[in-house]
């Protein structure tokens, strides 16, 4: 998947809400007179606290509509209980493992979920701990062994766990906040330099905003994608406390082994555990570490 794809793909549910309200807050002004944005000759007060609410109530809509559009990104149909023993036996044990882990945190049984692609990958996404899901792809069932699924599964609890869902939504609203109120300062500043519009917001300011927005939230990506990066060397550790670190280094050398060997097909879809190959600059834009670092980190670092 190319660079500018990955960071799209990332960004789209977030960054479309702000781009759809913000056209929709320009309709509502220049065709309507219903003043929304506030008026920055009155300060920036008032315009950094409607860049507060704006920004969090796109991150929190992002994060409450996660679990339905995963499932609907790749059908995913969750697995019964009742009907456990008509999956294949690495299926079932991916809902047992789930489930087991799910009782020992004293939190809600996750929902869990197969779907087609032929990449390793796996991912958890959810609201809150107690209302989430799991999901694997045929690719990494296929491809790792019953220890190795154990270590990948208990990584992706690990971050339902630590709330890691919750905490990502905060730190996107914070980003969001300042991408929504530097856009809307500088938009207003070229309004009026360059376009010379002295009634109002006009079509420079509203294209010069949403210009801005995407922009500033690709930059803002960087900080993010850094969190990210961090907080997979603490699910990684997670992993190692509740089913054994050796379980999860197998699980990690496995996929190493998959990249160097070129077995990964790129589907076109989100690849959501993250297997990348590039380096320097490029590496910025990551949201998970190289699969060597993180190897090296559980091996030198992590002691249980």
């Amino acid at each position: 998947m190319n660079f500018l794809k990955r960071i799209l793909l990332f960004l789209a549910t977030n960054l479309a809400i702000i781009l759809i309200v913000t056209a929709l807050i320009f309709v509502l002004e220049r065709y309507f007179g219903v003043q929304v944005t506030p008026n920055l000759n009155n300060g920036y007060q008032s315009l950094f606290i409607f860049a507060l609410l704006f920004g969090f109530a796109g991150s929190f809509l992002s994060l409450a509509i996660s679990r339905w559009m995963a499932k609907r990104a790749y059908n995913i149909e969750p697995m019964s209980e009742s009907r456990l023993m008509d999956y294949e036996p690495k299926a079932q044990l991916v809902y047992t493992t789930v489930a087991q882990l799910a009782k020992q945190n004293n939190i809600t049984m996750p929902e869990v979920g197969v779907y087609e692609s032929s990449d390793p990958n796996a991912f958890a996404t959810g609201p809150s701990k107690n209302k989430s899901l799991v999901a694997v792809s045929t690719g990494l069932l296929n491809s790792m062994t019953a220890p190795e699924i154990e270590g990948v599964i208990a990584h992706e609890m690990s971050h339902i766990l630590n709330g890691d869902m919750v905490t990502m939504t905060l730190l996107q609203g914070v980003l969001n906040t300042f991408v929504i109120f530097f856009a809307r300062i500088i938009g207003s500043i070229i309004d009026k330099t360059v376009f010379k519009n002295e009634e109002g917001q006009g079509w420079g300011y509203f294209l010069t905003v949403m210009v801005l927005e995407i922009a500033l939230g690709i930059l803002a990506s960087l900080v993010l994608m850094a969190f990210s990066r961090y907080r997979e060397y603490r699910a990684d550790e997670g992993s190692s406390r509740l089913v054994g670190k050796d379980k999860m280094i197998l699980a990690l050398k496995r996929l190493q082994y998959i990249v160097a060997n070129k077995e990964i097909v790129d589907d076109g879809k989100l690849a959501t555990f993250k297997i990348h190959s590039e380096k320097g600059f490029m590496t910025l834009f990551m949201s998970h570490p190289d699969l060597g670092d993180r190897i090296k980190n559980l091996e030198n670092n992590y002691q249980i």
